[in-house]
């Protein structure tokens, strides 16, 4: 779901983590890693299945997308990606590789 239906970064956190998606996935610069579980995920291990992009006009902070991602492990979990001057080298490559599969 790419349509936005949140209006912050943290309601959109929370809304994922009540339907399920209870990871706090992190990008280490070449995997993604859940840190809970010390799993690393490659993104051929991950799908894309709903993001969310907030622009920051109220909260400079709020300059992000939050992406719900699951591992080909059945793992469910969030992954924060800030953009514009705050984006992390080579994420959004990273990102690129992972399969996307969003449903409305």
């Amino acid at each position: 779901m790419s349509v936005n239906e949140y209006a912050t970064v943290v309601e959109a956190i929370e809304g994922l983590r009540r339907r399920g998606f209870g990871a706090n996935f992190e990008f280490t610069g070449d995997a993604v890693l859940d840190p809970d579980r010390r799993r690393r995920y490659a993104a051929a291990d991950l799908t894309i299945v709903e993001h969310h992009r907030f622009e920051g006009e109220t909260d400079p902070g709020d300059m992000a997308i939050v992406y719900a991602l699951v591992g080909r492990d059945g793992a469910r979990g969030v992954l924060v990606a800030p953009f514009g001057a705050y984006t992390e080298a080579g994420l959004g490559a990273f990102l690129k590789q992972v399969t996307m599969h969003e449903q409305d």
